[in-house]
């Protein structure tokens, strides 16, 4: 018998942090961007209905990883919108289509904004 290696979960495409080393879900360094999310310091504002049973949703993307300014800023745009929403992932969930009104609100805020999707 030979002791080549036939399969390996040890190489390939794996997502870890440059700086720390840890799988990027789990790394909490401040400059680690995950390849498929973009940390550019732009806010994007989606409409998307994707795995939602048809239903619109407006999705909030790029703001700062800090839960609890993420929890009273969704709160903010829950009660602008008269509509509900959460928190998944980093991202805000609006119920319906108010793209306008959050990328006007976002605005004033002092995030630099960008409509994304159609």
């Amino acid at each position: 018998m030979s002791d080549r290696i036939v399969y390996s979960t040890e190489s390939g495409r794996i997502s870890t942090c440059p700086q720390c080393g840890q799988p990027y879900k789990d790394c909490r360094c401040d400059q680690a961007v995950s390849p498929k999310k973009k940390n550019d310091g732009i806010v994007r504002v989606m409409r998307d209905r994707k795995q939602r049973g048809g239903k619109t949703v407006t999705v909030i993307t790029g703001l700062p990883d800090k839960d609890n300014e993420l929890a009273t800023l969704a709160q903010q745009l829950k009660k602008l919108c008269g509509t509900g929403g959460t928190v998944k992932d980093g991202n805000i969930e609006i119920q319906g289509d108010h793209c306008a009104k959050i990328q006007a609100k976002l605005t004033s805020l002092g995030y630099k904004v960008k409509r994304a999707g159609g």
